[in-house]
């Protein structure tokens, strides 16, 4: 019995929802077959281990850069907020005495007390770039660049400038150390990944979220409250991007007020690639957002491999970011 018209339709229908759907995850597994076959060293145990532990920082800050998208905005501040936050996490973190230590009253305190300290900076930041853009309708883009150039102005000016080291073995174990073989700023991911999924996709707070970033205008003719979770979300970013700070300054042993430069692209980029809509709200998974993290880590380790200049790097992410976007906008032309 042969398919009629309608068949055939139907079937390139649910090719086509398969693909939408599970399509960045063939994209990465095809990645990682063609790294294997350009370099040898790349399905290592270490080298794999290398990939997700220098992309857990993205990972982390992408994670909280995925539900402003969703949200219909934009958070160019991270990368920023991780200067900000790594130096004041380091300064609380200094042993003390001798010429290095930059603020003797903050120096020698307990571990628990350097995480916070560096994670309520990211919150602070992100309550105010919520602020500026739920409260005073600030466009997202506008705000995050003010908090982008305000935050590493903050950084510099708290270090003088200057690097801070000297940090105690228990704040540098964050970044340094593993438990049961497995580092910890990749266990932290895990986490975090694991939570913020749950978060967006399991309560009423993602519920909502999802709905202003789909219609602004109905979520707060339903009830609502627009605001509130606006301004929830971007202190959650914050949050995020600062405790990437806590991991990389721990990780370098070094708390340098010019570390996340261009974080924040990275995180996007990331986000985009995993399925995040720029030119649609409502639109973002975490699964999504950690595949695209580690088709970024995959493609930074395989270009190292195979020696590509770091300059050529770069002009490749560019490529990769504009035509993330384009897929986007085809395929949201495609849904309507």
């Amino acid at each position: 019995m042969s398919k009629g018209p309608a068949d055939h339709k139907l079937s390139r229908a649910s090719i086509n929802a398969i693909l939408r759907k599970y399509g960045i995850f063939f994209i990465f597994l095809g990645m990682v077959i063609i790294a294997s076959l350009l370099s040898p060293a790349f399905l290592t145990k270490l080298n794999l281990i290398n990939i997700v532990r220098q992309m857990s920082i993205i990972g982390l800050i992408a994670l909280g850069v995925t539900g402003v998208i969703v949200t219909a905005g934009i958070d160019l501040s991270s990368g920023s907020v991780v200067g900000v936050a790594c130096v004041v996490a380091a300064s609380f973190a200094q042993i003390p005495g001798g010429n290095r230590v930059l603020y003797p009253q903050f120096a020698g305190n307990p571990l628990y007390i350097s995480i916070i300290a560096g994670c309520l900076v990211g919150v602070l930041a992100g309550f105010i770039n919520g602020f500026l853009v739920a409260k005073t309708k600030i466009p997202p883009f506008i705000a995050t660049l003010g908090m982008f150039s305000a935050a590493r102005g903050a950084a510099m000016l708290f270090t003088q400038g200057r690097p801070l080291s000297n940090l105690s073995d228990d704040y540098n174990f964050i970044g340094q150390g593993d438990i049961w073989g497995l580092p910890i700023p990749i266990l932290l991911l895990i986490i975090m990944a694991v939570v913020t999924h749950i978060l967006y996709s399991r309560t009423k707070f993602g519920k909502y979220i999802y709905a202003i970033g789909g219609n602004e205008q109905a979520a707060h003719v339903s009830g609502i409250n627009v605001t509130k979770y606006k301004m929830m979300i971007y202190v959650y970013a914050g949050f995020l991007a600062a405790l990437g700070g806590v991991v990389i300054s721990s990780r370098i042993g070094s708390g340098q007020p010019g570390l996340g430069v261009g974080y924040e692209f990275d995180a996007i980029t990331a986000a985009v690639i995993g399925g995040a809509s720029l030119s649609a709200g409502g639109i973002g998974t975490i699964p999504g957002t950690i595949v695209g993290a580690l088709i970024i880590g995959v493609l930074n380790n395989t270009l190292d491999l195979t020696n590509v200049s770091a300059y050529w790097q770069q002009i490749i992410k560019g490529m990769i970011i504009v035509g993330a976007v384009i897929l986007d906008q085809q395929k949201n032309k495609g849904d309507k």
